[in-house]
């Protein structure tokens, strides 16, 4: 859609259609604000979108961003959206050799077939019960914390109170999560397993002063307000399908294929230069907000630069002919594929893959987490795909900084794929390349991400998926009333690097709404 012309004023400007700048615009304009949102590619979504990346195959993938947990439903409740979420019913499945055997940790399927996983692979119940006494704190404390998100921040202290837990508050807010894993498993997978939450796009050591992999763990865990994570139906990009129908039908104008440029404002009035194939244009508002990183936010405004962020991550989408068979023969891979399937990631690989990363190298055995979207949600394959058995898998690689591809990208990221998916082969019975599906011109349905793909494709600031360093959900310096705020009064932060943001949430884009609303003016 073309942006109107003429010198219009309106009640808000959003710089980018990501699912953030998407909410915002749906409160706005059901709240009868004039709204535009300004949208560089030719499609909306940001990395929340669903696309076919395989030539001549009908497999609609979430190419990006894949599961969501900290989208709370007042959002989808509020905006009326058309969107649902379907429960994984299997929460992870950990292969490994014990004894020179294969064997594993399959956590769910029920209370008393996960207590016996943690028997056949420890020897006792030791283990299973300090996993549920661990992860009953975490879920007094999502419940919590996770209310909290969509009101004005609290501040440290009041968040303390509402948690109303001092050992919790320890544990999770004031010493390294390393502390509390070392003190409360025995077992190297089972600690792994706790410690792979805190490094989600997070390239840190269990014992980082800076606490960085703590404020990774807290968000991973307080999600609805128990830690779920759930498979978008249709793809994520249904979700962002429907807050683009939400935000139209409320009256929003989305315009694609315009690139904003500048933003100059005195404080109360703000002028957006924006740019498209057929040249420049204007368009003024009383308020923008910035969908974008800090980074953009930045360079529109001419303010210093925040420090440089950086991504850690390998993201590998797949298409299969079938599910490959494990060397654990225990185990269906229809369930260790359904939920999180872990890769080199026991306490002891992670600290390597950490340290050898953080030395300039590649890690040996490269930790990744593995799901199957199609196993919960078949909607996203065609139906001749569906029927012939054709699955999907994301791979999410861990510890693989930015700084390790600027030497040569394209081979960095090659000799990590090969070595990352060899490490899968080791616990499958046959080798995942025989199960690949092909595309129309015969090549493997497979296509790797690198953090630097990812900073040219998306913009996302190194890759960080995150846009910078999780922050605490709660006051700090400079933050202001909703966490969205900038040094300029009028200019909004709504994107992930926001406070209380990061993930598939929109909670960035309430905030920004929210304080618009409250500034009462428009």
């Amino acid at each position: 859609m073309t942006a109107p012309q003429g010198s219009r004023t309106y009640d808000a400007v959003i710089v980018g259609g990501g699912h953030n700048g998407l909410v915002a615009a749906a409160y706005l304009a059901r709240a009868g604000r004039s709204v535009l949102v300004l949208e560089r590619l030719d499609h909306t979504g940001g990395a929340a979108v669903s696309t076919r990346p395989f030539t001549g195959v009908d497999a609609r993938l979430s190419r990006y961003s894949y599961l969501v947990s900290l989208l709370p439903a007042k959002i989808v409740q509020d905006l009326d959206l058309d969107f649902r979420l379907s429960t994984r019913t299997i929460s992870s499945y950990t292969p490994t050799e014990r004894g020179g055997r294969p064997t594993g940790l399959l956590v769910g399927g029920g209370e008393q077939r996960t207590r016996e996983a943690f028997a056949r692979l420890t020897g006792s119940d030791d283990e299973y019960r300090a996993w549920q006494r661990f992860y009953d704190m975490t879920g007094r404390v999502a419940r919590r914390v996770f209310p909290t998100l969509t009101e004005p921040l609290p501040t440290r202290d009041e968040l303390r109170r509402a948690v109303d837990d001092e050992e919790a508050w320890r544990v999770l807010f004031e010493e390294p999560i390393g502390v509390a894993v070392e003190e409360r498993f025995a077992d190297d997978l089972v600690r792994g397993v706790v410690l792979t939450d805190a490094l989600i796009g997070t390239f840190a050591d269990a014992h980082d002063p800076t606490l960085r992999q703590n404020r990774c763990f807290l968000y991973h865990v307080i999600g609805g307000g128990t830690g779920a994570w759930d498979v978008p139906v249709g793809g994520m990009g249904a979700l962002t399908d429907a807050l683009t129908g939400a935000a139209r039908a409320a009256g929003a104008v989305i315009a694609t294929g315009h690139e904003a440029v500048r933003i100059d404002t005195d404080g109360r009035t703000a002028e957006v230069t924006h740019r498209t194939a057929d040249g420049e244009g204007v368009a003024t508002a009383r308020h923008v907000l910035v969908n974008a990183s800090p980074r953009e936010l930045a360079a529109l405004t001419g303010d210093t630069p925040p420090p440089p962020a950086e991504g850690a991550q390998l993201k590998v989408n797949m298409l299969l002919e079938r599910l490959p068979e494990l060397r654990d023969s225990s185990v269906d891979p229809r369930e260790a594929f359904a939920g999180t399937f872990h890769i080199a990631e026991g306490y002891g690989q992670l600290a390597a893959a950490y340290e050898r990363a953080a030395a300039g190298e590649l890690p040996a055995a490269p930790p990744s987490e593995i799901y199957c979207h199609s196993l919960t949600d078949p909607t996203i394959l065609g139906p001749d795909l569906a029927a012939r058995g054709y699955q999907t898998l994301t791979l999410f690689g861990l510890h693989t900084p930015a700084r390790l591809f600027e030497r040569d990208n394209d081979a960095v990221r090659e000799e990590l794929l090969a070595s990352t998916l060899a490490q899968l082969d080791a616990h499958l019975a046959e080798p995942l390349a025989d199960c690949l599906a092909t595309d129309a011109d015969g090549r493997p349905c497979l296509e790797a991400r690198s953090p630097l793909d990812l900073d040219r494709d998306l913009g996302l600031p190194g890759g960080n998926i995150f846009h910078r360093d999780l922050s605490w959900p709660h006051t700090q310096d400079g933050t202001g009333r909703w966490g969205v705020e900038t040094r300029h009064t009028n200019v909004l932060l709504c994107g992930a690097g926001a406070v209380r943001g990061g993930g598939v949430s929109g909670v960035p884009g309430h905030n920004a709404a929210m304080a618009v609303l409250e500034a009462g003016e428009g």
